[in-house]
C-alpha cells in the first residue's frame, strides 16, 4: 500500500508542472522580477513625492512673500476703484452718477440702459433700499436729461 502512494505522487509529479522542481526556480525568479518591478515604482514614486514637496514648498515660500509684501502696501491703492462713501442726505447728480455707474452728462437712454442693468443684478432677492436708491439715481438724472 505504501509503493501505491508513492507511484501516486511521481505519477503527480510527471503530470501537473506546478509539482515540477524546475517549476520553483522560474517561479522564484518571477518573483523576483516582480519585487524588484515593485521596489523600482515605490522608489519612483518616493522620489516623485519628494520633488512635488519640495515644488510646493518653494510656492509656499513666495507666496508667503508675496502676502507679507501685500500687507505692507496701502489699503487705498488696493481697492481705489471702489466708492468708499456712504449715501448724502440728498442724493446729488454725481452721487446718482456713482450709483449707476455712468456719467453725470449721459442720455436719457443711457441712463435707462444703466438703471435696466444694474436692476437686473439686483433682482430678485436683492435690497429694497438699494433698489430705492438705484431708483432715485434714475429719476434725478432724467429730471435733468433731455432726448435720447
Amino acid at each position: 500500500v505504501g509503493n501505491a502512494s508513492a507511484l501516486t505522487m511521481e505519477g503527480e509529479t510527471a503530470q501537473y508542472a506546478e509539482y515540477n522542481p524546475q517549476s520553483n526556480i522560474s517561479s522564484e525568479t518571477e518573483i523576483d522580477k516582480r519585487l524588484g518591478g515593485t521596489l523600482i515604482a515605490v522608489g519612483l514614486g518616493v522620489a516623485a513625492a519628494g520633488f512635488a514637496g519640495r515644488y510646493a514648498f518653494q510656492l509656499w515660500k513666495r507666496l508667503g512673500q508675496v502676502l507679507s509684501q501685500a500687507k505692507k502696501m496701502p489699503t487705498s491703492s488696493v481697492s481705489s476703484h471702489h466708492y468708499n462713501g456712504g449715501f448724502d442726505q440728498k442724493m446729488t447728480k454725481k452721487e446718482a452718477s456713482l450709483v449707476l455707474g455712468i456719467s453725470p452728462t449721459s442720455t436719457k437712454s443711457k441712463v435707462r440702459d444703466a438703471h435696466r442693468r444694474i436692476m437686473v443684478l439686483n433682482h430678485p432677492g436683492g435690497s429694497p433700499y438699494m433698489a430705492a436708491k438705484i431708483n432715485e439715481a434714475k429719476d434725478l438724472l432724467d429730471k435733468g436729461q433731455q432726448g435720447g
